[in-house]
Order: structure tokens, then C-alpha cells, then sequence
């Protein structure tokens, strides 16, 4: 049974039970209640404050995680970077320089990105720094990597190049050694056998039998096969490409056509007297770039360090050319 409360009436002079309304009866309890619910709300605040559900436990071990695989993959980032970079170092300083071809220029190496602000939607959380800047350095080696493949590529080319390039230098003598009666004359002045005066001797003079075989130096194209009255009678001229051109003068006979595509080795005529032209032998020269340079210099396919150096002392010591 509740407790019943009394009060005095003075003017009745009589205890008078109290008897409360029901907004003082809600009043009262609310009031004995409000400092639980502020205990409670407080409690509750500093709860979630620095207690975590079992929910946002989980989400902070997998933002965790995820904080560590980032930085796992920045260290891998780091690893490819210098993967390129030493690819880039190969192919500037190695290959360009074997294939003669020039570095690439640093600003495309580089492979900037202008423009606008193409991360802002990464921007404001909490890890937003380590993202933009993996999501930076993963967009340039991308670009990087593009560069670099097509440099690759354009190696691949110059190979392909380089090789033609090779089979077509005339790096081999017209008419081999066993076939060669001696070496007549080589570059540089000499007395000219007819007109028995200084000249300069733009070529290499090869002494052998009438109707012995010569041969393309290198694979071309014959610019040039007939006889003609510049001294050189009946000659060829072969066009190789890369900037080199042989002419083989003073021809018996021609095997070959204007404009027949020949290989190193091939026959295109066979030793002669004709032109202006002191005896049987082929006048063999090789020009670069439009200038007459030393055909010495272009044996290397088919002699030995003994034999080379057997022929040079042979052709400089001549002091008269055949033609």
C-alpha cells in the first residue's frame, strides 16, 4: 500500500491528507528521473565515444588492412619504378647507341599530365594522401610504360635496320685473294700510268687475269651498267642504301642490268682493260655520302688481321696506279 502523506491545517487545525494531481504526479517522476537519463545519455555518449561496437571494430581492422596493403603496394610501386628506370637506362645508353639512334627527350620520358584536378574525388578522408599519391605515381608509370613500349618498338625497327644495314655495306673485297695475280694500288696520290703525273687515287686497283669474276661488295641496287668515256669504261656502279655506293671500272663484261637488285657475293662482271686503263685489273672504289673514302677500310667480312695487313702494306707501297 502507498504511503499516505499529511500536511496541518492551520486554520482547521486538522492534519489534511495531500492529494496530488496527475501533472504533479508526472512532474515529481520526472523529476527523480531526469538525473538517471542524464547519467544515462552521458554514459552512453562516452560509450560510443571511446567503445566500438563490434560493427565499427571490424570496419577499423579492415581500414587497418587496407592501410597496410597500400603501403605493401607503394613499396612494389617503388620496385617497378626502378624496373623502368633501368630499362629506360638500357635503352637510352645501349641499344639507341648500338642502332646510332638519338636518346628520347627527357620531357617525353617524363610523360606529364596536365589539366584539371583529376583526384579531388579521392580528397577528404582520413587516408585521402596516401591514395592520391599511390593513385599519382600509378598514373605516371602507366604513362611511363606507354613511352617506353613504343621506344621498345621503335628499337625493334632499327634492328630489323641494322641488319639490312649490315648485309648492305660492302664489307668484302670484289675479287677474293686467291684469284688476285698482286695488289696493284691503293688510295691516295699516285702517278697515273698514262698521263705519268701526280693524281689522287680514289680507289684500289685489284691485278688479275682478263674475264676473272668480280663480286658485289654488298647487297644494292646497280644505279649504273654500261661503258662510258669517263675513264672507267665499261663499269658498274651499285647503289647500297645508308648512304654507301661502289663502282667496279674498267669491265671485259657485264653480268648484271641498270636497276637489278644484287646480293653481297653475287657476280656482276668480270676483270677487263677497258677505259683509260694500263693493263688487266679491277679499279674498285667506295664512296660515303657522295665522298670517295679508302676501300681499305671496308675488309672486314673476309680477311684475317695477317691478310689485312698484307694488303694494306701492299696497296700503300704502290707507287703507280693502273688507270
Amino acid at each position: 500500500m502507498p504511503e499516505q502523506k499529511y500536511r496541518f491545517n492551520p486554520k482547521t487545525l486538522n492534519f489534511e491528507r495531500i492529494r496530488l494531481s496527475a501533472w504533479q504526479k508526472s512532474k515529481r517522476t520526472l523529476l527523480a528521473l531526469t538525473p538517471g537519463l542524464v547519467v544515462g545519455v552521458l554514459g552512453i555518449f562516452l560509450v560510443y565515444q571511446f567503445v566500438d561496437s563490434p560493427k565499427e571494430a571490424a570496419l577499423r581492422r579492415e581500414n587497418q588492412q587496407l592501410l597496410l596493403q597500400y603501403e605493401f603496394l607503394n613499396k612494389q610501386l617503388g620496385e617497378v619504378e626502378q624496373v623502368v628506370y633501368d630499362v629506360r637506362r638500357r635503352d637510352d645508353n645501349i641499344y639507341r647507341v648500338i642502332f646510332e639512334a638519338d636518346p628520347l627527350p627527357e620531357s617525353m620520358r617524363q610523360a606529364g599530365a596536365g589539366g584539371v584536378d583529376r583526384y579531388k574525388d579521392l580528397s577528404g578522408f582520413a587516408s585521402s594522401e596516401l591514395v592520391i599519391d599511390t593513385k599519382k605515381r600509378l598514373d605516371k608509370l602507366t604513362r611511363q610504360l606507354v613511352v617506353q613500349s613504343r621506344s621498345l618498338d621503335e628499337v625493334a625497327s632499327l634492328v630489323l635496320r641494322k641488319q639490312e644495314m649490315l648485309a648492305s655495306i660492302p664489307a668484302v673485297q670484289p675479287i677474293p685473294d686467291q684469284d688476285l695475280t698482286m695488289m696493284a694500288s691503293g688510295y691516295g696520290m699516285r702517278i697515273h700510268p698514262i698521263h705519268k703525273i701526280p693524281k689522287f687515287h680514289a680507289g684500289m686497283d685489284f691485278t688479275a687475269k682478263q674475264g676473272t669474276p668480280i663480286h658485289a661488295t654488298g647487297d644494292g641496287r646497280v644505279t649504273f651498267a654500261d661503258y662510258s668515256t669517263n675513264g672507267y669504261g665499261t663499269h658498274v656502279v651499285i647503289d647500297h642504301g645508308f648512304d654507301y655506293e661502289t663502282l667496279y671500272g674498267h669491265l671485259s663484261e657485264l653480268k648484271v642490268r641498270n636497276g637489278q637488285r644484287v646480293k653481297r657475293g653475287d657476280l656482276i662482271g668480270l676483270v677487263g682493260n677497258t677505259g683509260l686503263s694500263a693493263g688487266p685489273h679491277l679499279h674498285y672504289e667506295v664512296h660515303k655520302g657522295g665522298e670517295a673514302v679508302d676501300p681499305a677500310n671496308y675488309y672486314f667480312n673476309d680477311l684475317t688481321p695477317e691478310e689485312y695487313a698484307r694488303m694494306l702494306e701492299l696497296s700503300r707501297n704502290a707507287g703507280q696506279s693502273l688507270d
